[in-house]
């Protein structure tokens, strides 16, 4: 800005005239100049700027993500990896989300492999579900193996990694869009790694691919207090809205949201803040509707164990961890299934997560589930929803934290976005 102090009348008067108007003469000719320029530049490159154009048109109709809900007919799916999975080191927010039986476990095999016999197993497993997918007419893509016993260190923490054992906790699909979480665990910062050559591929195929704000996960975004040693005080706590996760800045899951089309329902857990989900709310604004739901759960984290929607209008909602909010699904018209207790022995280690995977299940249409095939209960009642169960044993994968809704992350389902509440 040309900034000219008030001259009084006389020469004086009429030299500051002219200095201005010259002034401003040659700040008017250099504009001129650099526009003309900047037009003749843009006029010279029409023909090298097509990538640009391309950028701006539709999204091509070879597009390979497309996934609006969680009950579609499933066409492409992300199966995790066990390979090379280790124990994340025992820091508060690991503290705060497994049960005390196991600290011992964590506080011993931290930033280490898991037992290698269990891991084993676990990958045979998995291979074995992808066999089976396959064969019921999936594309099935894998995730990088990945050293993750590597330490790393950043200017707030350090940790080693965990696993991409669990791509639905890093990877939510909304339509054509893939958006990668942020994550809210120190042993998760890099979990992202594993999958950006999928990403890449399914971005040069026309998805979108969004990143969440990456938090800096340094001390203030946990409670260092916070006060846990038994189910009770968990219960007490939940019950307070209290968490480990602060809201110094958004951290979530993406296992904490779960999709039926325009209307996306999440909960505020031990890895999922509020700011997390007031970013989702107005990224996804105004095609999509995010609605927070809860739970009488003393350990919340991630939803599918506790509210696993499985058609249009048809959930199964956990009967020990009963929904607040349950009602409002009643009256817009949903069937509400209480799952029955799972069957899995109590001895059987569950290192991240409760016996409660029993309901954890896939749907690859409306009338076809993935399930547990030791569950037969749970087998038994899809069966008289008229829905065919498709059995495989993942038991010893069910230590890692997941079961098969945890273990996969749909690509692309055959369908088109609708309302399906309210």
């Amino acid at each position: 800005m040309l900034r000219v102090r008030c001259l009084r009348g006389g020469s004086r008067g009429a030299e500051a005239a002219h200095y201005i108007g010259s002034r401003l003469r040659g700040v008017f000719t250099g504009w001129v100049q650099r526009t003309f320029q900047s037009t003749q530049a843009a006029t010279a490159s029409q023909n090298t700027c097509a990538a640009d154009d391309k950028a701006t048109s539709p999204v091509p109709k070879d597009c390979l993500v497309c996934s609006y809900n969680e009950w579609d007919p499933l066409e492409e799916v992300i199966v995790g990896r066990a390979e090379n999975a280790c124990v994340p080191p025992f820091s508060v927010e690991v503290k705060a989300n497994t049960y005390e039986k196991y600290w011992g476990f964590y506080q011993k095999f931290g930033g280490q492999r898991f037992p290698k016999d269990h891991l084993k197993k676990a990958v045979a497993e998995i291979e074995e579900m992808c066999n089976i997918l396959k064969r019921e007419g999936v594309i099935v893509k894998r995730p990088d193996p990945i050293d993750w016993s590597v330490k790393y260190k950043t200017p707030d923490f350090e940790s080693t990694g965990m696993y991409a054992a669990m791509p639905r906790d890093i990877l939510l699909v909304v339509g054509n869009e893939i958006i990668e979480a942020p994550m809210a665990w120190r042993a998760r910062f890099f979990e992202y790694r594993a999958y950006r050559r999928l990403i890449k591929d399914y971005f040069n195929s026309g998805a979108k691919w969004t990143t969440a704000p990456k938090p800096t996960m340094a001390d203030e975004l946990y409670d260092q207090n916070y006060p846990i040693h038994s189910v009770e005080d968990r219960h007490k706590l939940a019950a307070q809205g209290k968490f480990v996760t602060t809201e110094f800045e958004p951290c979530f899951d993406a296992a904490d949201f779960i999709r039926a089309g325009r209307d996306i329902f999440v909960q505020r857990s031990q890895v999922t803040n509020y700011m997390g989900i007031e970013w989702m709310r107005r990224h996804l604004a105004p095609d999509y509707r995010v609605h927070i739901i809860s739970f009488k759960d003393p350990n919340p984290m991630h939803i599918d164990a506790t509210f696993n929607i499985i058609g249009p209008g048809l959930v199964l909602s956990n009967p020990d961890r009963p929904c607040h909010q349950i009602e409002l699904f009643k009256k817009a018209g949903w069937t509400v299934i209480q799952p029955p207790v799972p069957l899995i022995p109590d001895d059987h280690p569950l290192w991240m997560s409760s016996k409660w995977l029993s309901m954890n299940v896939l749907m690859l249409d409306e009338k076809r589930v993935m399930v547990d095939a030791n569950e037969t209960s749970i087998q038994k009642m899809f069966e008289k929803l008229g829905i065919s169960t498709i059995k495989v044993n993942i038991r010893h994968a069910n230590s890692l934290g997941g079961g098969f809704h945890c273990w996969t992350c749909d690509i692309r389902r055959r369908g088109t976005l609708q309302s399906y509440f309210g």
